[in-house]
């Protein structure tokens, strides 16, 4: 991530670009393995393939803020989300970690107690934040710096990251306290 941060710092949009690029074709193609080939999936794959996704988005979020391409908001509004999410599946995970709770219990995966499910909406908003990244890199390659365009793509994906955290409240099943049967791998 560091080299993608001082490309884009240091202007270098185009290898920035295509390394997101690179990057969004290989986290496709593992997704379709794991979907393909279910021996293939891991309770720790589950879990960090989002959380990459988060910190993706949270770095080139700042990187693109930094350089003045999106706003601030935006990207208080990004990570701003994903840190409300986060702290909340911590605060559950403690709170339903079987005693003795220590440190060793709180962080062994094979005592996995709750289990966050994504909601559509917060699928789309993940699409949707990736492609405002992909096209804020591209804008000045492009020429679009500030474009009316960019500005709306902007208005669309704030709307998706608060319908999505909204949707984590409202809508049943998303974070899930799982029993003992299903802790099993």
């Amino acid at each position: 991530h560091r080299i993608l941060v001082t490309w884009v710092v240091t202007g270098q949009s185009q290898t920035a670009l295509v390394l997101c690029v690179i990057a969004a074709v290989t986290d496709v193609i593992d997704g379709h393995i794991a979907r393909k080939w279910p021996s293939q999936q891991t309770a720790l794959g589950s879990a960090l393939d989002p959380l990459a996704d988060k910190i993706l988005v949270a770095i080139l979020s700042l990187s693109l803020t930094y350089v003045n391409i999106i706003p601030w908001v935006l990207t208080g509004l990004f990570i701003g989300r994903d840190v409300i999410l986060i702290l909340a599946v911590f605060y559950l995970r403690y709170k339903t970690c079987p005693p003795p709770v220590t440190l060793e219990r709180y962080f062994d995966p094979s005592l996995v107690n709750v289990k966050l499910s994504p909601t559509n909406l917060s699928k789309a908003n993940t699409a949707a934040q990736l492609v405002l990244l992909w096209c804020s890199l591209a804008a000045p390659v492009f020429g679009y710096v500030d474009h009316a365009a960019l500005h709306c793509l902007w208005a669309v994906t704030a709307c998706t990251t608060v319908g999505s955290g909204v949707s984590y409240i409202l809508q049943k099943d998303t974070i899930r306290i799982m029993k003992d049967k299903e802790n099993q791998l």
